[in-house]
């Protein structure tokens, strides 16, 4: 093999390059650390349909925190939006992508507040619930209509977090509605 063929990495790092796969820095655990979170513990890696896929991994921690009632879930909530607006921007800002799709944990958030609803009015056994909220926050996330493509342009993390946030608020004013009209 030539030295034109390490140039280019087809076969592995030259003999003075060995570490360059590894962290060893604060920085680069740091950043590890922010796409593990970022892409939901590798979720986000899924090929295709990889927000659904966290979307449904979302649920069963959605339905335990539910269990413990809303402000648990309120305040798990609080903390996966602040740590994603963090983790999805150190990952976007490493990708060199302002919103990559392996950035999953933005689906953790607005899962978890579609399921708002079923917390406040203290149905946390009543299955068909989760079914119902999944299917109407997948359904506005896929959408992506106005304010949430708006919502997309805001910078780093939080234009990450928001549009999906921005889906589960609609999602959830909805099942809201649904369930104080006795919808559902």
């Amino acid at each position: 093999e030539g030295d034109h063929q390490r140039r280019s990495r087809l076969h592995g790092p030259e003999r003075g390059d060995r570490r360059a796969g590894r962290c060893y820095d604060q920085a680069c655990r740091v950043s590890s650390l922010s796409s593990l979170l970022a892409t939901f513990f590798g979720i986000g890696r899924i090929p295709f349909a990889s927000g659904t896929f966290a979307s449904a991994a979302a649920l069963p921690f959605g339905v335990l925190l539910v269990m413990r009632g809303w402000q648990v879930l309120a305040l798990a909530l609080l903390g996966v939006i602040v740590v994603g607006i963090w983790a999805c921007g150190k990952h976007a800002a490493k990708l060199g992508v302002a919103d990559p799709s392996e950035c999953v944990l933005d689906e953790v958030a607005g899962q978890w507040i579609t399921l708002m609803p079923v917390a406040f009015f203290g149905r946390p056994y009543d299955w068909p619930l989760y079914v119902i909220g999944f299917f109407l926050f997948r359904l506005f996330d896929v959408a992506k209509f106005w304010p949430m493509s708006a919502a997309e342009e805001l910078p780093g993390g939080l234009g990450v977090m928001a549009d999906d946030v921005l889906a589960g608020l609609i999602a959830a004013a909805l099942f809201w509605a649904a369930l104080a009209y006795g919808w559902v």
